[in-house]
């Protein structure tokens, strides 16, 4: 199956993840924690392969990763 995109990167979000959940002074295992609150289950270790792009996100972890981190999914893409 080809792939949207290029490079090595598995998602467009992972950097914003970061900073965002670094704003919020949230730890990985606490935005894990959150998202299980959710019913959406990644482990620390995801987000953080999440962050560093080797992860790839689902549309559901996209919704729930918003909001809990309190951002339109929108901001999760902004450059």
């Amino acid at each position: 199956m080809a792939r949207i995109i290029d490079g090595d990167k598995m998602n467009l979000i992972g950097n914003n993840v970061r900073k965002l959940r670094k704003k919020k002074k949230m730890s990985q295992q606490y935005l894990s924690n959150q998202l299980e609150l959710l019913g959406v289950y990644v482990c620390r270790g995801s987000i953080s392969r999440i962050e560093d792009c080797s992860r790839t996100v689902t549309d559901i972890e996209l919704y729930a990763i918003a909001k809990v981190l309190q951002v339109d999914m929108s901001e999760l893409f902004e450059v």
